[in-house]
């Protein structure tokens, strides 16, 4: 028997220094290649700018777009940095939502610099339509970059897709069952009780008669129009929805890092929402935005209400629903942040 134990230690140990030279072999071959064919190279900019930077903005697109007639090339968070004596940085990516914001917090370090985050509350991101896009299984990829596990137990789960990696197919099953099925807070007077319901009555039925001189349907109208009621005809259940839970996460790692959280609720095209759709959907956007105010300032979060503060023309795209805006659009959101910063 103590024969059986000692070759068993052994065979242990051994796996163990096959295991630790494999990371270290990988680590310093193969890593830095592996994150960027993940595209998760931000985990590299995480690692310099928390050493350097007094507040890190984390965001998606919507920091750095500009519109093509800007004459001021600044992101938001530069705006930002310019307005606070702080040093601000953004940690930004093309599409990314809470749970990456999550994962890269978690990264940082006990003796960073870095003391505030300023995170984007983006309503449209808890919707069926974001929740289950395309493009989730490539963040969901890259997310795994992110985990707090060695680099060689990374490269193990890409390998063998421990991840969520549906198909585009599945994702879009599911998206549909949630416009079937899912509640909407409407008057119940209101005849449409889901978004597919609501969806077929203006693309199908043409309900808000939007016609051109000619007496023709206006296409682009009623496929803008449509595309607001998919975008943002939801109500938030604070209970199933993941992004609820990446928020809510992200306040406790905050708490337990000790840094000093800001989240920035940003600006929705309210305006063409009511134009194109009318108040029954506006109702519903400034009903999910009051929530989200009230539920993490009520965890101590400072949150920035700029759901409703830039103008419908100050929106680069006119043709899709986004948070991308103009010069003037990206200094309103920024003076905001920097003014709530300031208050003591």
């Amino acid at each position: 028997m103590k024969k059986i134990v000692i070759k068993m230690g052994c065979a242990f140990l051994m796996l163990v220094l096959c295991l630790v030279l494999s990371n270290f072999i990988y680590e310093k071959y193969y890593y830095r290649q592996d994150l960027k064919e993940s595209d998760a190279e931000m985990l590299l900019k995480l690692d310099s700018l928390q050493y350097s930077s007094d507040v890190l903005y984390f965001a998606e697109s919507s920091n750095a777009t500009l519109a093509d007639d800007d004459t001021c090339l600044l992101t938001i968070a530069q705006m930002i940095d310019s307005l606070n004596p702080e040093k601000v940085v953004a940690i930004d990516h093309g599409a990314i939502h809470a749970k990456t914001y999550k994962s890269l917090i978690e990264n940082i370090k006990e003796d960073a610099k870095v003391k505030t985050l300023i995170v984007t509350l983006n309503m449209r991101s808890f919707g069926a339509n974001w929740i289950h896009s395309k493009m989730e299984t490539a963040l969901m990829k890259a997310n795994v970059m992110y985990e707090q596990i060695p680099p060689i137990a990374k490269r193990v789960k890409l390998a063998f897709n421990g991840f969520d990696n549906q198909n585009d197919q599945m994702r879009g099953h599911v998206m549909e069952d949630h416009w079937r099925h899912d509640y909407i807070h409407l008057p119940d007077t209101f005849p449409y009780k889901n978004v597919r319901t609501w969806d077929n009555a203006v693309g199908g039925a043409n309900v808000l008669d939007f016609t051109t001189p000619d007496g023709d349907w206006d296409m682009p109208r009623i496929e803008l129009a449509t595309s607001y009621i998919k975008t943002y005809a939801f109500s938030i259940d604070t209970i199933n929805n993941p992004r609820i839970k990446d928020f809510d996460e992200i306040v406790e790692i905050a708490k337990r890092k000790k840094l000093k959280l800001i989240y920035n609720l940003l600006a929705e095209n309210t305006e063409y929402a009511d134009s194109l759709v009318g108040k029954p959907l506006t109702d519903v956007m400034k009903e999910n935005a009051q929530m989200l105010i009230k539920r993490y300032t009520d965890k101590g979060v400072l949150v920035v209400d700029n759901l409703s503060v830039v103008a419908g023309e100050e929106f680069t795209d006119k043709r899709w629903t986004s948070e991308h805006y103009t010069q003037r659009g990206r200094w309103t959101i920024a003076k905001n942040v920097a003014n709530a910063m300031s208050v003591k």
